[in-house]
C-alpha cells in the first residue's frame, strides 16, 4: 500500500513521537510512505540550517522519502503568528492533496494541529482519500490551555473544523483512554476509535544501572520549554530546595516559547542548584537521562492535561530513571501503575520541592527498584513493537476492507 503520511512536524524537528522509527516500521512491513511535511522551525519559531521558503523540497532522511511544503514559521504566543503557521501549512497540504491524491491509497493524518486533517478532509470531498486521524492532542481544547493569546477564541473557531475532521476520518487513533471518553462525549462513534499508547522514540535503549550511593544528586529535565509545562513551579521548587540542600543539581534540557522567562525567573530568584542546557541531539538527550539520578516532569493542571499522556512519560520508563512527576490524570496513574514515580499535584513549588528532596533521601537501593518498575512495564505495555503491532493492523484492515466501507478498528 502506498501511504501517505501527512504531518506538520518531522525529523529533524524534535519531540516527533512518530518520526523516522514509525515510517521504517511502515516500510519493514511492506508499505511504501512518502512523508509531506513542513519547512522544520519548531519549537523556535526559526527555519533550521539549510532549509529555506521553497513551494516544493524533496530530501531523503535516513533512506526516507520526505517533501517539504512551504509554510509561515511561527512558534510563540501570539496568536496571528500561530494561526497563520497552520494556516499555512493547511493550504500547501490541501494543495499538495489534491494534486497527488491518485498516487497513494490511503492517508496517516498525525494532528496537531487539526488543520492537517482538515487538508485530508477537505481534499477527500473532491477527491476521495481515506485518512487515519492520529490525535496526540485534544482540540480545540489545547489551545485554550496553552495560555497563548487569543487561543480561547481561535479555540472557539476551530470546534466546527474538529468535528467535520472526525467526521470524515475513517479511523482514530488515540494516545490515551481519556482522550477517547472525550471524542465519545462530543458524539463520535466509539467504533471508530482506537487507543495505541505512544512509545519512545529510542532505537537503542541504555542499560540499566544501579543507582549511585554518593555524589552530587542529578535531577534532569527533558524537552518543551513551554506554557503547558508550567516550569516556572520547577524553578521556584528548585529555590526552595536550594536553602537547605546544596548537594542537588537540577538540569533544564530542552527550548520553547518559555525559555527566556524560565532562565530570567532563575536568575532573579538566584537560583544557583539550576542550570538550562538547551536543544540537544536525540542521543545527547538519552545519555543525559541515562546518566541522571532521577528525572522529572510536570504539566500544568488544566482539564486537558487529565487525559493527556505526555511523550516524555513513555520515554522517561523507557530510561529506567526514577521519576518526579508533578501531574495529574491519565498520566499520573500511568505511572503510578507503573511503580516508578513519585506522584505530586502539579502548580505547588513546595510540594515538588519536597518530592525532589524525598528522592534525592531516599535509599540507592529503592531508587533502583523504582527505574527497573519503570523500564520492565514500558517494555510490556509501551513499547514500540506493541504499539506498531496495533498499528499495522489497523492499516491492515484498511487495506482489506470491502470498497465502500469505513475503516473502522476490530
Amino acid at each position: 500500500m502506498h501511504i501517505l503520511y501527512l504531518t506538520q512536524w518531522f525529523d529533524p524537528e524534535p519531540n516527533v513521537v512518530k518520526g523516522v522509527a514509525f515510517v521504517r516500521a511502515l516500510e519493514a512491513a511492506g508499505h511504501d510512505v512518502t512523508v509531506v511535511t513542513g519547512l522544520p522551525n519548531y519549537p523556535t519559531g526559526k527555519l533550521y540550517p539549510g532549509y529555506r521558503w521553497r513551494l516544493l523540497q524533496k530530501e531523503m532522511i535516513d533512506g526516507i522519502r520526505v517533501v517539504r511544503l512551504p509554510l509561515y514559521p511561527s512558534h510563540d504566543t501570539s496568536a496571528v503568528r500561530r494561526s497563520l503557521n497552520y494556516l499555512s501549512f493547511f493550504l500547501s497540504a490541501l494543495v499538495y492533496c489534491l494534486c497527488r491524491r491518485r498516487s497513494f491509497d490511503l492517508a496517516y493524518v498525525y494532528h496537531p494541529p487539526i488543520t492537517v486533517g482538515a487538508a485530508a478532509a477537505l481534499a477527500g470531498l473532491i477527491r476521495p482519500l481515506e485518512f487515519v486521524l492520529d490525535v496526540q492532542d485534544l482540540w480545540p481544547d489545547t489551545l485554550a490551555s496553552t495560555g497563548m493569546r487569543g487561543g480561547a477564541t481561535l479555540g472557539r473557531l476551530l470546534g466546527p473544523v474538529c468535528r467535520l475532521v472526525y467526521r470524515r476520518a475513517a479511523a482514530i487513533v488515540v494516545q490515551s483512554d481519556g482522550m477517547k471518553r472525550a471524542l465519545i462525549d462530543r458524539g463520535v462513534p466509539c467504533a471508530k476509535i482506537s487507543t495505541i499508547l505512544n512509545w519512545a522514540d529510542v532505537p537503542q535503549l541504555p542499560p540499566l544501572r544501579a543507582a549511585r550511593e554518593q555524589g552530587p544528586f542529578t535531577i534532569v529535565y527533558g524537552g518543551n520549554l513551554g506554557r503547558a509545562q508550567g516550569l516556572e513551579t520547577l524553578v521556584a521548587a528548585a529555590a526552595l530546595i536550594e536553602r537547605d540542600r546544596s548537594d542537588i543539581r537540577l538540569i533544564i534540557y530542552g527550548d520553547g516559547v518559555e525559555s527566556e522567562a524560565l532562565r530570567r525567573a532563575a536568575r532573579e530568584a538566584r537560583v544557583t542548584i539550576l542550570s538550562f542546557q538547551g536543544r540537544c541531539s536525540s542521543r545527547e538527550m538519552v545519555t543525559a537521562f541515562s546518566e541522571a539520578d532521577a528525572l522529572v516532569m510536570h504539566l500544568t493542571d488544566q482539564p486537558l492535561f487529565a487525559i493527556t499522556i505526555p511523550s516524555k512519560t513513555q520515554f522517561y520508563l523507557a530510561m529506567g530513571r526514577p521519576i518526579v512527576a508533578g501531574i495529574a490524570g491519565d498520566a499520573a496513574r500511568l505511572l503510578h501503575r507503573a511503580g516508578a514515580a513519585l506522584v505530586v499535584t502539579p502548580g505547588d513549588p513546595g510540594v515538588l520541592a519536597q518530592a525532589l528532596r524525598a528522592m534525592a533521601e531516599m535509599p540507592a537501593a529503592e531508587r533502583t527498584a523504582l527505574g527497573a518498575s519503570g523500564r520492565h512495564f514500558y517494555l510490556d505495555h509501551l513499547s514500540f513493537e506493541r504499539g506498531m503491532h496495533d498499528t499495522l493492523q489497523l492499516i491492515e484492515r484498511a487495506r482489506t476492507r470491502p470498497a465502500g466501507d469505513r475503516l473502522v478498528p476490530a
